[in-house]
């Protein structure tokens, strides 16, 4: 048995009992990379020689007082900085990026609560795609089945603990790169509220959607990792100065007597039946645990691709103006000028798809289509939240899919943008609203492949999230089945 298949409460009393050791766990992470990834490509950089000197010197402070995170080896995002660790944000512009000079807000308290980095996990380039094919390094694929994607932005960091690589991992979520990852791979994964999460470090795609958020094995797990990661962060202007509850208290409340609600928009005409009746199989098991349900309307769900992909192709188009091979990452050497050298820099470093959002978030923003595509998007992103705050006066929970299929072949919609962008139907909406949205494993497909359900939850309500989910969790066995790399047990 991998130690990766324990809680992390049993891995501390492990640890705490001298069974095993931090360095222990680090070698098992490693050779989980060399046995698999190279099937996966959930990697795209290692940290092997600083992580075995870490764990050994926390061999030795293993103690009563030790953080429940102590010791424990995990994956991070390639788009969230790191000190001294190469940050590409899988783009050849930042290929030279070898050697930041700090760490992103969420390091520095994985760092206090000594955890053990054991590389960046690959992602669609500047986190634009829902595949991770968008990548310019390699294609990641999904470790319940290779011919499949494992979702994205962060495909990697979902690919990589549901393949026991690593004990969890960090995401970043702009539209649902963290839950359809989570989803597909049959994993735990958390968008925070925005705001709860530090973005401080964490290179921009779309600034007023971007959240970085926790993907584990178990939802307890996940409640540990996010209780981390939390909290006011002077550095970050979107930083929410809020009270934080400690979320794995509420775990076994229970959910007798709450109330669901299910959005008809959410199991309407592209939603795949096999997905459409695990949904509805999770809502009689949650009548099964008290709790009632009852279909109600999001009805301006339908706008929320289009504004989304206005708005954060918009922010993306101002946030990437940065990179021009001036200040960091690759420089032309073709270029004769500096105009010629902005422009061979940003054509030769950026891929397709981060060009086509540039482009259209450009356009969104030029005088003369202001008001007709951008200033329309932010009235329909109003509505949408709108939509939200009305559920929730009655509500204590929305739930639903967190994609409209499973997984996907690898090539099957990299060439049909619109198709792909479409799958962003039952997340996107989340991101516009500001609300907290977290994927849990609700069953498999006749191919063997994962089902996500879809909790979403009032703003700064993740207590309650983590309850329906821990509930759930406690009454199905879909978070036992592991992966054989490869195809599904």
């Amino acid at each position: 048995m991998s130690l990766f298949e324990y809680s992390l409460k049993e891995i501390q009393e492990k640890l705490h009992n001298k069974e095993i050791s931090v360095s222990d766990l680090v070698s098992e992470s490693f050779n989980r990379i060399n046995a698999v990834d190279h099937q996966i490509n959930a990697f795209l950089t290692l940290n092997e020689e600083e992580a075995r000197n870490k764990a050994k010197a926390l061999d030795d402070q293993v103690g009563p007082n030790s953080s429940i995170l102590f010791g424990m080896p995990i994956g991070i995002k390639d788009n969230i900085v790191t000190k001294g660790l190469r940050t590409t944000c899988a783009s050849q512009f930042l290929s030279n990026f070898r050697d930041p000079l700090y760490d992103a807000t969420v390091m520095d308290k994985l760092n206090a609560e000594n955890t053990v980095t054991i590389g960046k996990l690959n992602m669609d380039e500047f986190a634009m795609g829902s595949s991770t094919e968008n990548s310019s390094y390699v294609k990641t694929r999904n470790p319940w089945n290779t011919d499949h994607v494992p979702g994205g932005s962060s495909g990697g960091s979902a690919a990589a603990v549901a393949a026991g690589e690593v004990f969890f991992s960090l995401g970043s979520d702009t539209g649902g790169s963290i839950r359809q990852p989570a989803a597909f791979c049959g994993v735990v994964g958390l968008k925070p509220t925005y705001g709860l999460v530090s973005r401080f470090g964490l290179v921009a795609f779309a600034s007023s959607l971007d959240q970085i958020g926790p993907i584990t094995r178990t939802v307890e797990d996940n409640a540990h990792l996010l209780q981390a990661i939390v909290g006011h962060d002077p550095m970050d202007s979107t930083s929410a100065n809020v009270d934080v509850p400690t979320y794995s208290e509420s775990l076994e409340q229970g959910v007798n007597g709450l109330r669901i609600a299910v959005p008809k928009e959410y199991l309407g005409e592209g939603v795949d039946p096999e997905v459409k009746a695990a949904v509805m199989s999770a809502l009689k098991v949650y009548e099964s645990l008290g709790a009632t349900w009852e279909e109600v309307s999001l009805p301006h769900s339908k706008y929320a691709v289009a504004a989304y992909y206005l708005l954060s192709s918009s922010e993306a188009s101002a946030n990437l103006a940065r990179f021009d091979g001036v200040r960091y990452g690759v420089r032309s050497e073709k270029a004769e000028n500096m105009i010629d050298m902005f422009k061979m820099s940003r054509s030769e470093g950026f891929g397709d798809e981060v060009k086509r959002r540039i482009m259209l978030g450009t356009f969104a923003l030029s005088s003369g289509y202001y008001d007709a595509y951008y200033k329309k998007a932010q009235k329909v992103r109003t509505l949408i939240k709108n939509d939200f705050e009305k559920i929730f006066e009655k509500f204590d929970i929305i739930v639903g899919p967190t994609t409209p299929t499973p997984a996907y072949k690898i090539g099957e919609k990299i060439d049909d943008p619109l198709t792909m962008y479409a799958d962003d139907i039952v997340t996107s909406p989340i991101n516009l609203a500001g609300v907290p949205g977290m994927s849990i494993p609700c069953g498999f497909s006749s191919k063997g492949l994962p089902i996500g359900l879809q909790l979403i939850g009032d703003h700064f309500d993740e207590k309650t999230l983590y309850q329906f989910a821990y509930a759930f969790e406690q009454a199905t066995e879909f978070h036992k089945k592991l992966v054989e790399v490869g195809g599904g047990k």
